[in-house]
C-alpha cells in the first residue's frame, strides 16, 4: 500500500472510465479497480448513446479505457473486497489482498439485475429476455412480445411497450395487475419456464413469443462499502421495492467525506450515457473538493 493516489475509482464501467478520463485530464493522479464484469456484457449493444450509438458494450469499454489511461489513469482488473479509512487515506483492497490508498474514492460499480425464479430468464437474459424498451424496443418491434408481471406494477410496462409491438401479451403469473391497456391481451396462470420460442404455463399451455420482457430488481453492488459505513437507499415505485442504491448530492457527494458516487449505484434507472455523464461530473467535483484551501 506505498503507493497514494488523488482519486481511487472502483468500477470500471462507463461513469468509472468518464469520471477517471475527467480527473487524468485534471493532472490528478487516478486509479482505476475493475472487477470485469459489466452489467450490459449480454447486450448486443448500447443504445441512445449519441455519437456511439449500437457500439457493442465491450467495444465501449475498450475504447474509454484507451482513453483514460492516454491521460495518465492507470487501471487494474480485480474485484474489490473491502474498502476502509485509514487516518487520511481511504483504502481500496483486492480479493487477493492488493491494496491501494487514495485521497477520495469514487464508486461506481453500479446494479446487479436480479431475475425472477423463472426457468430460462438468465438464458436468455439481454439476448431476448429484455427489461428496458429504450435499450432493446427498437430491436423486437412490430415482434410478439410477452411480458411477465413481477408485481401489481405490470400495468406500466404493458402500457409502455405498446409503443413498440401490438403483438404484446401480458401473462399476470399468477397476480392482480390492475389497469392492463385493452390492446394488450392478459394471460392469466402461472409461468412455469420461457424458452426462445415462447412462454409455457404450469397448466401446460403455452404461448408462442420471440421475445419476453420482465422487470427486474436492481441490488446495488456494493457491499465492500460496509466498512466507510455507508447506507444504502431503497427506490420505491407505487410503494414498491424496486432498487437499492447509495444517495448522493447532484455531483456525487455521499453523506461519507471523501466518498463520491456516480452511475446505476447513484441513480439505478438510468442509461450507459447518463452514466457516463453523472462520472464526468462527479470527476469535475472531486478535483475541486482536493483544491488546497
Amino acid at each position: 500500500m506505498s503507493e497514494r493516489y488523488d482519486v481511487i475509482v472502483i468500477g470500471g464501467g462507463a461513469a468509472g472510465l468518464s469520471g477517471a478520463l475527467t480527473l487524468a485530464r485534471a493532472r490528478r493522479r487516478v486509479l482505476v479497480l475493475d472487477g470485469g464484469q459489466p452489467r450490459n456484457a449480454p447486450a448486443g449493444g448500447v443504445h441512445n448513446y449519441l455519437g456511439r450509438e449500437g457500439t457493442p458494450p465491450g467495444e465501449l469499454l475498450r475504447i474509454g479505457r484507451e482513453e483514460a489511461r492516454g491521460y495518465g489513469a492507470e487501471i487494474v482488473t480485480g474485484e474489490v473486497v473491502r474498502a476502509f479509512r485509514d487516518g487520511d487515506d481511504l483504502r481500496a483492497v483486492l480479493a487477493d489482498g492488493t491494496g491501494f490508498a487514495g485521497r477520495r474514492l469514487l464508486v461506481t460499480t453500479g446494479v446487479t439485475d436480479e431475475l425472477p425464479d423463472i426457468p430460462g430468464l438468465a438464458e436468455g437474459w439481454g439476448d431476448w429476455v429484455l427489461h428496458c424498451p429504450y435499450c432493446h424496443g427498437w430491436e423486437v418491434r412490430d415482434r410478439p412480445v410477452g411480458i411477465i408481471a413481477t408485481s401489481a406494477l405490470a400495468a406500466h410496462p404493458a402500457l409502455l411497450w405498446t409503443q413498440w409491438t401490438r403483438d404484446l401479451v401480458l401473462f399476470t403469473n399468477g397476480l392482480q395487475v390492475p389497469g392492463v391497456p385493452a390492446a394488450v391481451t392478459i394471460v392469466e396462470g402461472a409461468v412455469a419456464k420461457v424458452e426462445a420460442r415462447g412462454v409455457h404455463l404450469q397448466d401446460g399451455g403455452f404461448v408462442p413469443r420471440e421475445a419476453i420482457v420482465v422487470q427486474t430488481t436492481l441490488a446495488a453492488r456494493a457491499g465492500f462499502l460496509d466498512g466507510l459505513g455507508l447506507p444504502l437507499s431503497t427506490l420505491q415505485m407505487q410503494g414498491l421495492p424496486v432498487a437499492t442504491y447509495v444517495a448522493a448530492d447532484a455531483m456525487g457527494r455521499t453523506e461519507v467525506p471523501g466518498v463520491w458516487v456516480a452511475g446505476n449505484l447513484a441513480d439505478p434507472m438510468g442509461q450507459v450515457i447518463g452514466a457516463a455523464a453523472g462520472g464526468m461530473k462527479a470527476g469535475a467535483a472531486l478535483n475541486m473538493d482536493l483544491l488546497p484551501g
